[in-house]
């Protein structure tokens, strides 16, 4: 089972109720797709850890072949090929590497090279698997990385808790594709509203069944929970705003490790999505 943990935008405590949960649970594995800005492993401080290089597949020209027929740039979607002053230019940035150029060109003037965009490691943390992305900075996209991440653990039957990237755009969208339960992280203020509606939206575009944990709860006012009773969506957990949370949280350590009362905190809200997911 996959369980998905994403918020609207950063800071909400994602990537702390994801390490939380996935320490909660006897057995788990954790995926950081936060690809950009992976930060679980300084949590779980993984050990025996092993690196795989992700690359993907650039096309290069080789200009004495090409006539300029262009039937490679009228192929290309993504606007990655152009044919300026005699010669076929490749934007790398804009390339998807899907290989389409190499097929239509008529005599074989695009070849394919190997690009390195980032790396996954591979290690245990006290009976979790922790698997994070990093991407090399200035790639453009990370989503190769985010597959090759699941790719890892196809033949695992252990719970896995995806610490999605926050925001809604194409990381997210792979990250919760194979999900069976996303769990959405807000903050109870106006701004977290918002995102909590953006992420909101999305899961209902997959079609996957959630509920809402609204995190740093205090004693002022929460229109995060006002909006999810009036909108009828499920609230599963509330965690209250306390300054021990964040001392144990800055220190590099996981709370559900420190203080037993929040591990059964964490293994309720576990039992809770998979009795969700029983109906």
């Amino acid at each position: 089972m996959k369980i998905a943990v994403l918020s609207g935008k950063g800071g909400t405590g994602k990537t702390f109720v994801a390490v939380n949960l996935a320490s909660a649970i006897a057995k788990s594995i954790y995926l950081d797709c936060d690809v950009e800005e992976p930060n679980g492993h300084l949590f779980f401080t993984p050990q025996n850890i092993e690196k795989e290089e992700i690359k993907i597949k650039i096309p290069f020209v080789l200009s004495t072949l090409c006539d300029g027929s262009r039937k490679c740039v009228n192929f290309c979607r993504f606007n990655a090929l152009a044919y300026v002053d005699r010669k076929l230019m490749v934007f790398e940035e804009l390339c998807h590497s899907c290989g389409g150029c190499l097929l239509v060109c008529p005599n074989e003037a695009i070849k394919e090279k190997e690009k390195t965009i980032g790396v996954i490691q591979d290690g245990i943390s006290e009976g979790v698997r922790v698997i994070s992305g990093f991407l090399n900075p200035g790639e453009v996209s990370g989503i190769p990385i985010v597959k090759g991440i699941f790719d890892k653990i196809k033949a695992d039957n252990e719970p896995v808790i995806v610490d999605c990237p926050p925001g809604s755009a194409c990381m997210v969208m792979e990250s919760i594709k194979e999900a069976d339960y996303c769990l959405l992280v807000a903050e109870p203020t106006t701004f977290g509203v918002h995102n909590l509606a953006m992420v909101q939206e999305l899961v209902k575009v997959f079609r996957k069944p959630f509920s809402i944990i609204i995190n740093k709860v205090s004693d002022d006012k929460n229109p995060a929970k006002t909006y999810c009773l009036e909108q009828k969506l499920p609230i599963i957990a509330e965690i209250t705003y306390q300054e021990e949370i964040g001392r144990i949280s800055s220190d590099g350590l996981i709370l559900v490790r420190e203080k037993p009362d929040y591990e059964l905190l964490f293994a309720q809200i576990y039992k809770s999505v998979l009795k969700e997911l029983k109906r």
